[in-house]
């Protein structure tokens, strides 16, 4: 098999993983994958309803809060799932001969689609408020793709770990709960200062989710600076994971 039919076989490998994720996820639920566009929305409504009156100031806070949310929530789903994957497809990892990374690829790949979904919503609230984006919208596409690779670095790490140690299931929660409230998802940036204020602008995640409220709300591209930050996160933690992850491919075959 050349490596043309090779790609086009694991790819297939990929959207069936996916297409059985989505359906083991909403199996008992009657909305289905409709829940990718009522969650954000629920979730913007409660939270804007307790935060509106506290940034009464601060124009289009449910936009403000929505697009740090479906990044966030892309990322954390993609991270989460991908930690699991090796250990809940075992079956599958020793019986066919698959790449141990398609197993992550997909859980990635379906955080990915779930998002696709949460646009519908994201979208709908941008016509509600009548925050109209520019043509430099087309510049979200590549904020969304060096946001991935740096959760399919992540992902390769925390799956990696969680082979080893199962209590990384429940530090990486405890991780996730301190890096949210660090990445300004429901607070304005501009009420910090000092080292709090250093500690938000040097998040990952942030640059990422400010980068996307710099094209829809203030109509502009990020600063270069910050553009430069957000690609050289994505491939630097990228190239970490993969390597961890290339490097303990033995191990994990032997551990799982």
């Amino acid at each position: 098999m050349d490596k043309k039919e090779q790609r086009k076989q694991y790819w297939f490998v990929i959207r069936e993983l996916t297409s059985r994720e989505i359906k083991r996820r909403y199996a008992r639920s009657k909305l289905g994958i409709v829940w990718s566009v009522l969650n954000p929305l629920l979730s913007m409504a409660v939270i804007s309803l307790v935060f509106s009156q506290i940034f009464e100031r601060m124009e289009n806070y449910p936009i403000y809060y929505l697009s740090g949310s479906i990044l966030w929530h892309m990322f954390t789903t993609a991270t989460n799932a991908a930690m699991t994957t090796l250990v809940d497809n075992k079956t599958m990892l020793i019986k066919m001969r698959l790449p141990m990374q398609i197993f992550i690829l997909a859980r990635v790949y379906t955080a990915f689609v779930n998002f696709l979904y949460s646009l519908i919503a994201y979208a709908a609230m941008i016509v509600v408020f009548r925050v109209f984006p520019d043509w430099k919208i087309i510049f979200m596409p590549v904020i969304v793709f060096f946001l991935l690779l740096f959760a399919l670095g992540v992902s390769y790490i925390v799956a990696t770990a969680y082979v080893f140690f199962g209590d990384v299931k429940h530090l990486y929660s405890v991780v996730l709960t301190l890096w949210m409230y660090m990445s300004a998802l429901f607070y304005p940036v501009d009420k910090l200062g000092g080292i709090v204020r250093k500690i938000v602008f040097s998040n990952p995640i942030f640059n990422y989710i400010d980068c996307l409220r710099c094209l829809v709300l203030q109509h502009s591209f990020p600063p270069a600076d910050e553009i430069i930050r957000i690609m050289v996160w994505g491939v630097v933690v990228y190239v970490i994971g993969h390597l961890i992850f290339t490097r303990n491919k033995n191990k994990i075959m032997q551990k799982v």
